[in-house]
């Protein structure tokens, strides 16, 4: 059994809303945002298929109000105090507030001075003292560890198997509500929701999501968004919107599934994708210029081999020593430069819906292209080769084998990124029959901070917001930035 021991310190997921309300001694129990994580947790629990008991410790100012009690059935869950001042009197208000039996309790502790003020104790009482005749019992009694603060220590791979072992012993899993989405350096807690979602077995339909801030809000976006549709549901719009998320993005796959309505409040922005339509080899080959075909030759003459390569540690190192060839490529900061041996061996085991193409010369990994197979598309992920090898038009040849694989699998479209960003990868798509194929990209407001967040037009990424004149003039600047702050890190360490 996953047992959870969950401490409601504080009331709102802002802590300064928080402190505000402690500090003026207001106990109110209205308002969407009251207790909204432990919302979230509590339907977690419920949703979870493992077996899973909640121990719920509330403050005087985080009393459970009519929503959570009700997402709170004995079966999985069981109300608990967290002392804050007074154990007696604490007790016996939780126990009619709730109209539930009380049976553990835990002990609110407060290290800085400040929050020892906001809760009313001395400067040097840093919790409150328990009496020798209080009739409950102390959950401190159990083996304990804070995910949240393993989460900020290990980061989700490290914590998440660290969080395995101790539960397998029996241990119990203490969390923060306030934590569940918000890192802090000064507290070393750690944004727990990825781990706890993956101990719970739930919210999977959500695995594949990407969150970033943009402006002030959270933007998340489905990173398979181009191999598979995305319309998403009110149902998965409203699991969303409760998940600290402003903001929700997706594209229209036009190619093949094109959008014939969409509600009211969906702003959609003009997109494109770099798009080619796989017929036959021989049809791609006649359509592209001479200078092409010279350069797709031209790794054949050199001895390059092309192939399909099975993920194996001949392929991982190889791509490993490409990446870590050099910390610049296409005039700007290289983002995989740096990444480790097991990283990227993790990341070819797992790449199950890909076929890699490798070119080798001399038995050596000189070039690889990974082509990622989705529904209705094929993705170009991935396109490099060794610097050193740059005069052998590896990546034509690359391109190329990619086109033969694509048409004896009889798929349709192979895209490659976008179009419009950088002018001379551009150059390179479009000399290979690739075309700027145009497509809506949608947002769909969360919260009223989305809603402000988009009428404002800070949703937008800075290049596709400026007019194609000017955002050319400022792409050498934003590479040499980019070349120079990676400079700077590499000669700092």
């Amino acid at each position: 059994m996953l047992k959870l021991r969950i401490d409601v310190d504080y009331p709102y997921p802002s802590r300064a809303k928080s402190f505000l309300y402690l500090a003026l001694r207001i106990k109110s129990k209205k308002g969407k945002d009251y207790l909204r994580n432990s919302r979230i947790i509590a339907q977690m629990i419920n949703e979870s298929p493992k077996e899973v008991m909640a121990y719920w410790f509330f403050t005087p100012y985080t009393m459970p109000d009519t929503k959570l009690l009700n997402l709170l059935p004995p079966q999985k869950h069981e109300v608990a105090l967290h002392v804050a001042t007074k154990p007696f009197e604490e007790w016996k208000v939780l126990e009619n507030e709730t109209n539930r039996k009380v049976q553990y309790y835990t002990i609110h502790g407060t290290r800085r001075i400040l929050a020892r003020l906001l809760w009313r104790r001395g400067l040097g009482e840093g919790q409150a003292k328990i009496p020798n005749d209080f009739p409950l019992k102390s959950f401190h009694d159990l083996p304990t560890f804070g995910l949240d603060a393993i989460r900020f220590d290990r980061g989700y791979e490290g914590s998440l198997k660290t969080a395995q072992e101790w539960i397998s012993q029996g241990q119990v899993t203490s969390i923060h509500p306030e934590w569940l989405f918000k890192e802090s350096k000064k507290n070393r807690r750690g944004a727990y929701y990825d781990v706890l979602k993956s101990l719970l077995e739930v919210d999977s339909e959500l695995d594949s999501l990407r969150f970033r801030k943009k402006a002030t809000a959270v933007l998340v976006h489905d990173s398979q968004e181009y191999e598979r549709s995305v319309n998403p549901s009110d149902e998965f719009l409203e699991k969303l919107s409760g998940r600290d998320t402003d903001i929700f993005t997706f594209l229209e796959r036009k190619w093949c599934c094109p959008l014939t309505k969409h509600p009211s409040n969906w702003v959609a922005e003009d997109d494109n994708v770099g798009l080619l339509e796989v017929k036959d080899y021989a049809s791609w080959w006649s359509a592209i210029g001479k200078k092409t075909r010279n350069m797709v030759r031209r790794a054949e003459k050199e001895g390059v081999k092309l192939e399909v390569v099975q993920p194996s540690p001949w392929l991982a190192e190889g791509i490993w020593k490409i990446y870590n060839e050099t910390p610049i490529r296409q005039g700007r900061a290289f983002p995989h430069f740096g990444e480790s041996l097991e990283t990227i061996s993790a990341m070819v085991a797992a790449a199950t819906k890909s076929t890699f193409i490798g070119a080798s010369l001399n038995g050596e990994l000189i070039g690889f292209i990974q082509l990622v197979h989705g529904q209705d598309i094929t993705v170009i992920s991935n396109i490099l080769s060794l610097q050193a090898h740059w005069d052998k038009a590896v990546n034509n040849a690359l391109l190329g084998k990619a086109v033969e694989v694509c048409a004896n699998r009889k798929e349709r479209w192979l895209m490659y990124g976008r179009i419009g960003n950088h002018p001379s990868l551009d150059k390179f798509k479009e000399s290979n029959g690739f075309i700027k194929f145009p497509i809506a990209r949608y947002y769909v407001p969360l919260t009223e901070k989305g809603r402000v967040t988009i009428r404002l037009g800070l949703h937008k990424e800075w290049k596709d917001a400026l007019p194609k004149p000017i955002k050319y003039l400022l792409i050498p600047v934003f590479n040499w930035v980019s070349r120079t702050k990676v400079k700077i890190k590499l000669a700092l360490k």
